[in-house]
């Protein structure tokens, strides 16, 4: 009974996010749509600087890839990463491969979207993403930017972070996107 009302109240909660309306203006084939534990957040793809990246996001997104997945990765004052639809853990990627850098001028600052990739390896981003909290200067020409959030930074603010000492920043009882939508696709 405990869980039911959990679940009930978790529900009434998230139902402001998924009515809340989109910003003016936005390019709603080329943005997405996160609503998460937290509430909702938007995030505008940067298809002039990462074509192939903001496609691949999109498909994985129409394909549920993304639902009910981690923020698996956050660290204050800096990125919560994301979108290790696989393992769920931030060690997984789609079934697509991964993808060439395309790196830009663009600068990682507050509320910019990258591609996470593998170490050392610049052709490695395959599904995960991370979303900046301040900007991050040694990033730049380093990553893909592939976006960034137009509404709901401080959805991406209240994300649970991880505790200090904890491995790689990883979250115990992460914060999750309950839904992933391209926002033309909303209803």
């Amino acid at each position: 009974m405990i869980r039911i009302l959990g679940i009930f109240a978790a529900l009434l909660l998230a139902f402001p996010a998924f009515a809340q309306s989109l910003p003016a203006g936005l390019d709603k084939a080329n943005s997405i749509v996160i609503d998460s534990t937290k509430g909702r957040i938007v995030i505008k793809l940067r298809t002039d600087v990462a074509p192939q990246h903001a496609e691949r996001i999109k498909l994985l997104a129409r394909e549920g890839y993304y639902n009910n997945v981690p923020f698996h990765r956050v660290i204050g004052g800096f990125m919560a990463q994301t979108g290790d639809g696989e393992k769920f853990n931030g060690t997984g990627g789609s079934k697509y491969p991964n993808l060439k850098q395309e790196f830009s001028s663009v600068p990682f600052k507050r509320g910019i979207v990258g591609m996470a990739r593998r170490g050392d390896s610049v052709d490695s981003a395959n599904s995960q993403f991370f979303i900046m909290f301040a900007d991050g200067p040694s990033l730049n020409g380093q990553y893909t930017v592939i976006g960034e959030v137009v509404s709901g930074m401080e959805v991406v603010d209240s994300l649970k972070k991880a505790s200090a000492g904890s491995a790689g920043g990883a979250v115990a009882d992460p914060d999750k996107m309950v839904k992933v939508q391209v926002a033309s696709d909303l209803k």
